[in-house]
């Protein structure tokens, strides 16, 4: 079937077929059976049969006219129904390759064979005119995509866009606001009622457009993020001094480094103890001899927490090992202590553990 939702023409007339009754069905076949019409009856056999059809994926005048069309049919005859799949079927069998409709779907075809930046460019230059519901596409972004975008709009399209994400994503979403953006987004909210579906959908439209449009990242991470990741494992030396220059140059960046920044005296607040064995599986036991042999006063808290939370045995072991090494070198011991955080990094980047949140009371 054609995307103008219509069929070929019969290739022979045929007379209208009777009822019981004397009463004639609704259609006339043949020549006078124009494409649209049959493509109606198509849909509404299929519908009957339980198929699932992808109409909505259709654009909105197509399905204006099919509907239109349904509802001015009443009765087709058998002949005429039998006539009218045989084509469809035929149609079907002679496709030999068909294409996606519109510019998303050849996108996603050629996704990862043309360049992120040529995809991004077309995206723009098009508009992005989506054939389906614009709304399904921003409820598979991520919050981080989706917090500087209601970040940029008026509170009215910000309540419109929380209002079409599922709940539990729009309350993610408006916990990280400022309260006075929050509390303006969620009066909108009470004033949407009231908004047509068609604004709706050409607000989603402008949104999904806006979204897809970006420009492809070089890093999927922050700079803050980059910098805090490669300076909790550089030795605490070259970290200090890398810190120091910053607060000269960038105050602000500075502090938010500090803040991302994850050391091995965070390890008590920030890591659950039932992770711990996890953790320690990627680390050698030399290292953890090394860092037991060189507890000062400020690891001592994060060494207890990581022998407080393995077997007891292993424990008991790397304490005797200890008690017994040689002094241990600063060099060492730090580059033991980098061996955990590494650990850590590798099993936070696979989804593995997570971080316990700074705000977390428990």
């Amino acid at each position: 079937m054609t995307t103008d939702l219509t069929l070929p023409a019969s290739p022979a007339p045929a007379a209208r077929a009777p009822v019981p009754g004397g009463r004639l069905t609704g259609i006339r076949t043949g020549p006078t059976l124009n494409r649209r019409q049959k493509a109606a009856i198509v849909v509404r056999l299929l519908l009957a049969e339980g198929a699932a059809l992808p109409l909505a994926d259709l654009p909105e005048p197509l399905q204006a006219e099919l509907t239109t069309q349904m509802s001015q049919m009443r009765y087709v005859d058998r002949a005429t129904l039998k006539s009218v799949i045989e084509e469809f079927a035929n149609e079907l069998d002679s496709i030999g390759l068909a294409f996606p409709g519109g510019l998303e779907g050849a996108l996603s075809i050629l996704e990862g064979v043309i360049s992120p930046d040529m995809a991004a460019r077309l995206r723009k230059q098009a508009g992005m005119v989506w054939f389906n519901d614009p709304w399904e596409s921003l409820a598979g972004f991520d919050t981080e995509l989706l917090l500087p975008l209601l970040e940029r709009q008026s509170p009215e399209v910000g309540a419109v866009l929380l209002s079409k994400l599922k709940v539990a994503k729009a309350a993610d979403i408006l916990g990280k606001l400022p309260g006075d953006k929050a509390r303006r987004l969620t009066f909108a909210m009470s004033e949407t009622a009231d908004v047509a579906p068609e604004t709706v959908r050409r607000i989603g439209l402008s949104l999904a457009a806006e979204l897809k449009a970006e420009p492809p990242r070089a890093f999927a991470t922050g700079a803050v993020a980059r910098v805090g990741a490669i300076l909790n494992v550089s030795a605490s030396a070259t970290r200090d001094d890398v810190l120091a220059g910053l607060t000269e140059d960038d105050a602000a960046f500075a502090d938010e480094v500090r803040r991302a920044i994850f050391t091995f005296p965070d390890i008590p607040a920030r890591i659950k103890p039932l992770d711990v064995p996890a953790v320690l599986r990627n680390v050698a036991q030399d290292s953890l001899i090394a860092i037991v042999a060189s507890v000062d006063g400020t690891n001592s808290d994060a060494t207890e927490f990581l022998l407080n939370n393995m077997s007891k045995r292993l424990a008991a072991t790397l304490r005797d090992e200890a008690a017994e090494a040689d002094p241990v070198k600063l060099r060492i011991a730090e580059a033991a202590r980098t061996e955990v955080i590494t650990a850590i990094r590798t099993l936070l980047d696979s989804g593995e553990i997570q971080l316990v949140s700074e705000d977390d009371d428990d």
